[in-house]
């Protein structure tokens, strides 16, 4: 081959790994961890299957609420009715028992930046699951 062609190869497929970079490649929103440490992880895992006082939050996004075995819920939030999305999550976090009356969740946080980056956190994690 002739050099030239060797260096836009090289080059092509630069770009390809550039372009192609995986979720599992990108760093995890620290703020959004920290938070999620300090304000939910008392009560909350982010590991399949390692519950605390609440369910973990692996892949909760397109989860319905009060699926996960052998975690505790309340019969309102096991009730609910409601699939784990980034404006339900919004309100949840705002005011969960507004959301769901009756809910065991007593976590509020009202400012809608934390509540974003921990978000963005929880949806970094399900993509990679």
């Amino acid at each position: 081959m002739k050099p030239i062609c060797l260096g836009s190869m090289l080059v092509f497929s630069l770009s390809l790994a550039a372009g192609g970079r995986s979720l599992a490649q990108e760093p995890v929103n620290p703020e959004g961890e920290r938070l999620f440490r300090t304000r939910c992880g008392t009560c909350h895992s982010v590991n399949i299957g390692e519950n605390r006082m609440g369910p973990h939050l692996s892949g909760l996004l397109g989860r319905s609420a009060g699926t996960i075995e052998g975690a505790r819920y309340s019969k309102a939030l096991g009730g609910s009715g409601i699939v784990w999305d980034e404006e339900r999550l919004q309100a949840f976090l705002a005011n969960p028992r507004q959301v769901v009356p009756g809910t065991t969740m007593t976590v509020t946080i009202r400012d809608e930046a934390q509540r974003s980056a921990i978000i963005a956190y929880l949806r970094r994690l399900s993509s990679v699951d």
